[in-house]
């Protein structure tokens, strides 16, 4: 069967400065150090070294490193997919990098080289442009995270700057400082060249970092009326069937819910209590009402009841509902505990208990409505149960997460 030709490329996983010493030598199947010598040779005769590395850096593909989910989950918190060549290349190619720069100032001291006025600008040239496309490999192979992006513009500004720092020195060393007027008009130039070159670059940049941050609210506005409509309409449905003999009941549950919805609809949803405690022992007598279950709740400590401490609430209620769907007891222990700006609140029955681990991934109850909900708010859960052991559910925010108001200074 005839198979597609083997294609060179840059590995981004063992770059240097930019893999093309690396992929040449994975293409040729020669040692890179082979490799670097031969552009450092080229470049010190003739410099038609650094032409021909700078056409391969310009269009040799890079190539994607091998991705496994560990690596995709660090790509999703910011990090770089490419990692760090190891450090035996890392010093064969400064050992490289030293032999060439050596050659080429023996060169420069014997006088069979270029004027030292164009020598210096031209290498502080050729760095800034390596450092100019360096950033924009980065771009291309490190992930959409603002840190990464961030730092592409800054490689590639300091490039920049460097290009014009050599251009400015090469305008002004024959004519001083009476060439400013010319170096006034060669910047805006130069600017509205880099203007038309990277603008629709930034421009893109900028765009997928509006739209990522549109698309994790997105995400996380979807996630919360998910775990609403668990909490509240689906709740109310399951107990309308288990008590559909009853009509009054199922009135009672009709109106309290429509309420719930309407208040939520809307915008007017009031918190219930002023504080943790306040909001813990409503919820609580919520779970009675409905399940037809004595919760006794504990609180030690309070606290002002903002967003965050909210959402454990409600996730500690949405454990209170489940121990009395599914725990088969006659009573549900809550205890809440309110100390340095910190919250924790324990949900415990002693029932049928469960396995933790079987739960499976799309059951909104404990996943979503629980730890999904804790851990956007910044928060942790701890779930200990076991078959005929009954259930605990531990809630916790961190205190830097859930800072207590300073006090009225009057």
């Amino acid at each position: 069967m005839p198979t597609d030709p083997r294609r060179a490329s840059r590995p981004a996983d063992r770059r240097i400065v930019s893999g093309v010493s690396a992929g040449l030598a994975d293409h040729l199947g020669v040692d890179a150090l082979w490799v670097r010598l031969a552009f450092t040779i080229g470049a010190v005769l003739n410099g038609a070294g650094i032409v021909a590395y700078l056409l391969m850096w310009r269009f040799l593909p890079l190539a994607e490193p091998q991705r496994s989910p560990g690596l995709e989950a660090a790509t999703r918190r910011g990090m770089r997919t490419s990692g760090p060549a190891s450090v035996v290349e890392v010093v064969r190619a400064v050992a490289v990098l030293a032999l060439g720069a050596g050659l080429g100032l023996a060169v420069q001291v014997s006088g069979r080289g270029i004027g030292w006025g164009l020598f210096v600008p031209l290498v502080v040239g050729g760095v800034g442009l390596g450092v100019i496309w360096r950033g924009l490999d980065d771009s291309r192979s490190g992930g959409v995270s603002r840190r990464g992006r961030l730092r592409t513009i800054a490689r590639v500004v300091v490039g920049v700057a460097l290009i014009v720092a050599a251009a400015v020195y090469l305008v002004t060393a024959e004519r001083g400082w009476a060439a400013l007027a010319d170096i006034g008009a060669f910047l805006v130039v130069a600017l509205v060249g880099v203007a038309l070159i990277l603008g629709p670059w930034i421009a893109s940049l900028v765009g997928d970092l509006s739209a990522e941050r549109r698309e994790r609210v997105r995400s996380q506005e979807r996630a919360d009326v998910a775990a609403h409509l668990h909490d509240s309409v689906l709740q109310t449905l399951a107990l309308l069937q288990k008590n559909a003999a009853d009509p009054a009941l199922v009135a009672t549950l009709a109106r309290r819910q429509e309420r719930d919805l309407r208040s939520w609809l809307y915008g007017d949803e009031q918190a219930t209590g002023d504080t943790v405690a306040a909001a813990v022992r409503a919820v609580a007598a919520e779970v009675e009402t409905d399940h037809r279950v004595a919760v006794e709740v504990i609180a030690v400590g309070d606290a002002p009841l903002d967003d965050d401490r909210a959402a454990v609430v409600r996730a500690a209620r949405e454990a209170m509902v489940n121990a009395a769907k599914h725990a088969h007891v006659d009573r549900i222990d809550v205890y809440a505990e309110s100390a340095d700006g910190g919250l924790e609140i324990f949900v415990r029955d002693r029932g049928v208990g469960f396995d933790p681990a079987s739960v499976a991934e799309d059951r909104m109850g404990l996943r979503g409505s629980i730890v999904g909900r804790v851990e956007r708010h910044g928060g942790t859960v701890d779930v200990r149960s076991a078959p005929g052991e009954g259930t605990e559910i531990r809630l916790a925010l961190a205190p830097h997460r859930a800072a207590t108001p300073q006090e009225d200074p009057r």
